[in-house]
This record gives C-alpha cells, structure tokens and sequence, in this order.
C-alpha cells in the first residue's frame, strides 16, 4: 500500500522507510530535511507538520501513517517549537489523514508521559499514570489525547507506540552525539547541564575532569545507580512495521523497547571494551535515574521481538567503525 512516513529522515523513520520499501510498498517520506539516497518509489515532501498544505501535500494518495516525526529538546527556549511541531502538527496531521480515510494510523509517543524516570511502580506498564514533566513528555501525551479524540469521532483506527529511549548505535561510541554522548562521556554531560542551567551538578562533574577525554559513570546523591532501557532503533523500526499489519493493534497502546535494562555501570564497562578510556564516577543532585519498562504487551499484539542488546549494539558500531562491516 501507499504509507505517509512522518520523521522520515530520522533514525527510525529513515529504517522503516527502507523496510516498507523492501517488501513493495511505496511510501511518501515527509520530514523538514529530505531524506539521504534516492528511490523511485518514495515521493519526498519537504515541510514542517505545523504546515497544513505541506500536510495535506504529503497525504496525497495515502493508505497509512507512520506518525514519527517529533521536534525533540528540554531546553527552555525551544519549548514552543517543541509544543507547535508535536502537538499543533499531529493535529493538523490527524485532521489530514481522517479527511483522506486512511486505513490506519500510527503514533511514535514516548515514555516521557509516564515519565519513566519518576515510576510509581516499576516495571512501567502501560497502565502507570501519565503525568509529564518535560514539555516534550507534555506535547506527547497531548498528541496522545489527540489520537484518541479522532479515533472515537472519526472512526480512524489507531494505534500509540510509547517507544524507549532509542539509538542508532554508532551513536554510542560517539561523545558527540545528541543522546550517549551526555549520557556516558564527561564532557559531553558537563556541556549539556552547562545548557540546562544545572549549577549544582556542573560543579561535581567539574570538580572529576583532568581535562582528558573520559566516560562517566552515573548515581544518584544516594549513590543509586542508573538504568534505563536503551533501544536500537532498528528493533524500533520492526515495531513500528508491524504495528501497522496486526490487526489485534487498533485501539491499543503499547510500550516499545528491549527486553531488559541497562545499568550505566555494566554499560560504561562494555564502552571501555571499545574505547579504552577511563572512566569516573559521579553522584548527581536529586534520586537516580532507575527504571524498567515492560514490552510484554507488544511482544504479545504485535509479536514484536527486539534483537539487539546493548553490548550488541556496541559491538556492532565497533565492527562497523573498524571497517569490517
């Protein structure tokens, strides 16, 4: 069929784009930045979400949605932006895609609006209560809200995937990547809560830094250690695939992302089997971050599968840096 990808360029949406493709379907891929490679059966449009006739040019001819495209920061100053491309875009997208009759249509949300890393109860189901405390967490469970306000008036058949945190995994051995970069390399961290305005934790990372390139191991101020579910956006990609054939998913939300936690420790330790740098450990203000996500429900909708662990993702980025791959 014809499928309207959102977010196309980015780290899902370019993967499922070339999954959607590998098994026939032709695909319109629409993003602010036009998509790298070329290929007969994807029509490009190129424009932002809060554009109704850029919209309603990318909705031409569809059959489906893949709703992943997302303005994505915690910055202060960027929160408009953040709340105008996800919240005002998924509505003007949702009022497209139920004006073309679309078959169905799929929601990339987050688990930001539990939020995942102040759990009520863990694992985190998709039953835990929603309560946001970023404004990107907030503009995801509007478009939530949204989703369901045109399923129930509209009839459109919908389904909402909370994804994990998601990476690329060459993005783990990088200290200059958006997300593994703050997450697990010191000077990446110190610049990010230099950024957010975080006085109190720049001073005790600071207070680690000999001015040489290290990883950091994080805890919280009760010496907690950290974890989180870290995806591989190429489980993420198959997710949304097959989100958008099972016909148990209309109607249901469901949480995507790997079958276990990380700590940052084990994750750090698996970091330096590649890199070979040192690393220190940092207590940070406030509780750490600590959670598990559970994915049973997609294993069981949507038979999803993920295949890649950490230490795979890692593993793999190394061979693909060494040129083995």
């Amino acid at each position: 069929m014809h499928v309207l990808v959102t977010g196309a360029s980015g780290r899902v949406g370019r993967r499922v784009v070339a999954l959607l493709r590998a098994r026939g379907d032709t695909v319109t891929a629409f993003d602010r930045r036009p998509p790298a490679g070329g290929d007969a059966g994807v029509r490009v449009v190129t424009g932002s979400l809060e554009d109704a006739g850029a919209v309603a040019d990318a909705m031409r001819d569809a059959e489906a949605v893949l709703h992943l495209g997302a303005y994505m920061s915690w910055l202060p100053a960027e929160a408009a932006a953040v709340y105008a491309a996800n919240a005002t875009g998924t509505f003007e997208l949702l009022r497209a895609a139920a004006h073309a009759k679309v078959r169905r249509f799929v929601f990339a949300s987050t688990g930001e609006v539990y939020p995942e890393v102040r759990p009520q109860y863990l694992p985190v189901d998709e039953q835990h209560p929603r309560a946001p405390q970023s404004v990107y967490g907030l503009s995801k469970l509007i478009g939530e809200e949204l989703v369901a306000f045109f399923a129930r008036t509209q009839g459109l058949a919908c389904v909402v995937l909370r994804f994990a945190h998601t990476q690329d995994a060459e993005e783990l051995l990088d200290p200059d990547s958006f997300f593994s970069g703050p997450r697990f390399y010191l000077h990446s961290k110190i610049a990010q809560q230099r950024a957010f305005g975080n006085a109190r934790a720049v001073a005790a990372l600071e207070a680690l830094d000999d001015g040489t390139r290290q990883h950091v191991i994080q805890r919280g101020e009760d010496g907690v250690p950290y974890r989180m579910m870290i995806a591989d956006a190429r489980d993420i990609a198959d997710g949304v695939v097959l989100a958008l054939d099972a016909p148990a998913a209309v109607g249901a939300t469901l949480n995507l992302g790997p079958d276990e936690p990380i700590t940052f420790d084990e994750a750090v330790r698996v970091l330096q089997e590649v890199t070979g740098l040192r690393a220190v450990r940092a207590r940070m203000p406030g509780p750490a971050v600590d959670y598990v996500t559970s994915n049973a429900q997609a294993r069981e909708v949507l038979g999803f599968r993920p295949r890649w662990s950490f230490a795979a993702m890692v593993a793999d980025a190394a061979r693909r840096r060494s040129g083995l791959e």
